[in-house]
């Protein structure tokens, strides 16, 4: 019996739905699998124009500052003092750093406070792909997402990504706009206490201030800035910023 004929014994309604549910597949399928993958392949050589977060942040009132910066012109201080802050296995791990994972769900069973356990490369994902939220499915699909950026783009290529959507503020996104807001100066004249301060609020922007920081915002940038000289090879995945056994004289400010 052909396919025709098999068809054609078939209720109208039970068609319907069969056409439904293979649109439906169709549609999950190009969103999910092949817009990233051709969204991931142009970013690898132009900068996004605008992620979801941005649009919105921008429905909700706030503003759009952002200045796409290449990697090679923002220095040495703020890429490391993210690294430091944010995931100081950057250039170890494919994604996921599972030790820290693993501390967050203990934590979580113990009942005490819950921290980020999110790389640089899951928060690449988030901000490129997804909506602000703690929810199961947008975690579900940010590790999907990770995999794909792992997949598809370098070390270099995803921080200097995330080093330009990151969000610092309301309306503040990228490390450029960042520092012309709260210092009045390019992210490449950033002295290692201004960077370690911009990293500092990373974990919440919108509440945080670099320009304006507290004691314990102040505390953590000092610390960040002495890890930044602690963390040596573990840089040298990003040879714009690769740790020196001679530092310039930037990084000793």
């Amino acid at each position: 019996m052909s396919e025709a004929e098999r068809l054609s014994d078939v209720p109208p309604r039970r068609l319907a739905w069969r056409r439904v549910v293979r649109h439906a597949w169709f549609a999950v399928y190009g969103l999910l699998v092949l817009l990233p993958i051709a969204l991931l392949a142009i970013y690898r050589y132009v900068p996004p124009p605008v992620t979801p977060l941005m649009l919105i942040r921008l429905v909700e009132g706030e503003g759009l500052a952002k200045d796409w910066t290449p990697l090679d012109d923002i220095g040495r201080a703020a890429p490391r003092s993210v690294i430091a802050a944010e995931d100081n296995l950057y250039c170890g791990h494919l994604g996921f750093d599972w030790n820290a994972l693993n501390k967050v769900l203990d934590e979580a069973d113990d009942g005490r406070s819950r921290r980020g356990g999110s790389t640089i490369s899951q928060q690449t994902a988030k901000n490129l792909f997804l909506w602000p939220g703690r929810s199961y499915v947008r975690k579900a699909l940010e590790a999907y997402f990770t995999v794909l950026l792992e997949l598809s783009l370098d070390k270099r290529r995803i921080l200097e990504l995330y080093m330009n959507i990151a969000e610092w503020g309301p309306g503040i996104y990228g490390v450029e706009a960042a520092a012309q807001h709260y210092f009045k100066k390019p992210a490449a004249k950033l002295s290692p206490r201004e960077a370690g301060l911009l990293a500092a609020v990373l974990p919440n922007p919108r509440k945080l201030s670099a320009g304006a920081p507290g004691a314990k915002t102040s505390r953590k940038a000092d610390t960040i800035r002495r890890r930044t000289d602690q963390l040596g090879a573990l840089y040298d995945c990003v040879p714009e910023i690769a740790w020196t056994k001679n530092p310039s004289p930037e990084a000793q400010e």
